[in-house]
């Protein structure tokens, strides 16, 4: 199967094995004439990381880099981002890496002519409308992972360094205008980053599928995301050079970050106070939590999971599909809660006021209570 093609939904994508190589040329189709390439400091000294500034080099456009980018990223990093930026005189940002690095990346340019906090652009209501459109800096988006899908997205996640909180920082204009998808980059991806971050994708296919919202154009999406994260998650698991199967798990990926326009839920909810408070992996801390808030919303979902269980190919309905992706996990790695994740001595009462303030909380199947999330929390641990 040939896996390399232009796309234009929902930005311009130029998927396929090999095209890093032609980062210059999206980065002028972008505007972009002297970027700054943001990525986490563990990607910053790898190969790939290397041969993307070299490309840049040779074009003219300069090698500029930051990398002081947490796994959870801060307003702290952000600061320093722009300061960076703004020194260097930079025209436009490539955001490089998986989620730590495309949000805070987005960040940077979302921020760079901004006069007002961050946390002013909240994802509430029509707080986006507050910033000066005009001043935000152009984006090209080259994800490393295949989990998050920020490439294809409108917002960054940023934890307050201060109340360890996620937020969700938004802007329509914080879509890269190009994506560049080369499933080359994550070939080596280590095993249990390839685990978390495949989760990742399905818990986000998963929770816009099951939300409660009218979309049907992400309920489609999310569909046939799953079906792919089903077939070439444990390839791409147990022999990182598959190529194909790291290609279909990097459109997975994006698939997730389009189907959720329609939604997230208790998956996110969960997960996003417990990565702010314990540092966890963001992927594989929806993995752990994933099961014990499938059983939460059976009720609300038993019928559309049956159907999702139909189209995958997977026998028995709703037990069929719980039991599929609770073994899965297991042959993933994943750990079997919360506590084996690393999750001592929480405080519940900040985790749940945290997890009903989350935005994705609204999209959950079943409302959540303080009494029913605390519970949820409890099974988890």
């Amino acid at each position: 199967m040939n896996l390399t093609a232009n796309w234009s939904y929902p930005t311009t994508v130029r998927f396929g094995a090999g095209r890093i190589s032609e980062l210059p040329e999206a980065c002028i189709a972008a505007g972009i004439r002297k970027p700054l390439l943001v990525t986490d400091r563990g990607l910053a000294q790898l190969p790939i990381t290397q041969q993307a500034l070299e490309v840049l080099d040779k074009a003219g456009l300069g090698r500029a880099i930051f990398s002081e980018v947490d796994p959870n990223p801060t307003e702290k990093n952000l600061e320093a981002g722009l300061a960076v930026y703004r020194a260097g005189g930079h025209d436009g940002v490539i955001a490089f890496g998986g989620g730590s690095g495309l949000d805070l990346g987005k960040c940077v340019a979302f921020m760079a002519g901004q006069s007002r906090p961050v946390w002013d652009f909240e994802d509430v209501g029509d707080w986006w409308t507050r910033a000066d459109a005009d001043a935000i800096a152009p984006i090209v988006a080259v994800p490393t992972t295949a989990g998050t899908g920020s490439e294809v997205g409108r917002a960054g996640v940023l934890t307050n360094s201060e109340t360890h909180e996620k937020k969700i920082i938004f802007h329509p204009k914080m879509l890269p205008a190009v994506v560049i998808c080369d499933p080359e980059l994550t070939v080596g991806m280590p095993p249990a980053i390839t685990a978390g971050t495949g989760m990742d994708a399905f818990a986000h296919c998963l929770e816009a599928y099951s939300s409660p919202f009218y979309h049907p154009m992400s309920q489609g999406i999310a569909l046939e995301g799953m079906r792919l994260v089903k077939e070439n998650l444990l390839r791409a698991y147990n022999d990182g050079s598959d190529i194909e199967a790291r290609a279909q798990m990097m459109s997975a990926a994006a698939m997730g970050a389009v189907a959720f326009q329609k939604g997230l839920g208790a998956i996110h909810a969960l997960s996003h106070p417990i990565g702010a408070h314990f540092g966890t992996h963001h992927g594989t801390t929806n993995a752990v939590v994933m099961p014990a808030v499938l059983r939460f919303n059976r009720p609300a979902i038993e019928d559309r999971i049956a159907r999702a269980a139909a189209y995958l190919g997977i026998p028995g309905g709703f037990d069929g599909f719980y039991d599929f992706f609770g073994k899965l996990n297991a042959e993933l790695g994943i750990p079997a809660d919360l506590t084996a994740l690393g999750v001592t001595d929480p405080d519940l009462d900040v985790l749940v006021a945290s997890a009903l303030a989350d935005p994705s909380a609204g999209g959950n199947p079943v409302e959540l209570t303080a009494e029913n999330t605390r519970k949820l929390f409890e099974e988890c641990l």
